[in-house]
């Protein structure tokens, strides 16, 4: 749970009634002043929650609470991998761990737009981001060896760019997903043109 939201209004509020007593405000003031800025900081720095906003009577709430399934999972897993990048050396190892991260966010964004989509990337979000996730740290461990073996260094390294390649084609077979019937529509509308235009 992240209750840094709460710990920077407790700061707050420790500063800003003894600041305001100090400058002759009345006590009781002082102390409304800063309960109100203690609530509205906690408020503001509050987490947002997976899918606010959205209208789940109108996906289903099945399809929302197996999209939230495989997210609960993925995203802490998304999290370490980025982790791992920072404990990296290697710079084009590094680059493309964060750039599993970076895919990671785009496909959790259009699932979490789009719930229904879920079920297009189950195996990315279920198998894939978790098992990126420990190689990266495996490299970064093998790394951190006093004699890391060049080898085993080159093998993970490998396993990291098939895993780009893996994790590109899932976000680009959900963003085909979302184009839908774009070719159709394209094909039509320049026959529409051709009829009207000539052109």
């Amino acid at each position: 749970m992240n209750d840094l939201n709460w710990i920077i209004a407790g700061v707050v509020a420790a500063i800003v009634l003894p600041g305001l007593a100090l400058i002759g405000v009345p006590f009781v003031i002082a102390a409304v002043i800063a309960a109100v800025a203690f609530a509205g900081i906690v408020v503001l720095l509050s987490p947002r929650k997976l899918f606010e906003g959205l209208n789940i009577s109108a996906i289903g709430k099945e399809k929302v609470a197996f999209a939230q399934d495989l997210l609960n999972d993925a995203v802490p897993a998304a999290a370490r991998l980025r982790e791992a990048a920072g404990r990296i050396a290697d710079k084009t190892v590094k680059d493309r761990v964060l750039h599993l991260a970076a895919i990671c966010q785009d496909v959790f964004a259009k699932v979490e737009a789009n719930p229904a989509n879920a079920s297009a990337v189950r195996r990315f979000l279920s198998y894939y981001v978790p098992r990126a996730a420990e190689v990266a740290e495996g490299y970064a461990v093998l790394e951190d060896k006093h004699a890391p073996d060049p080898a085993k260094l080159a093998e993970v390294a490998g396993v990291v760019e098939k895993l780009e390649g893996a994790f590109v084609h899932y976000a680009d077979g959900l963003a085909d997903s979302e184009l839908g019937s774009l070719d159709i529509d394209l094909k039509l509308i320049q026959a529409s043109l051709k009829e009207d235009l000539g052109r």
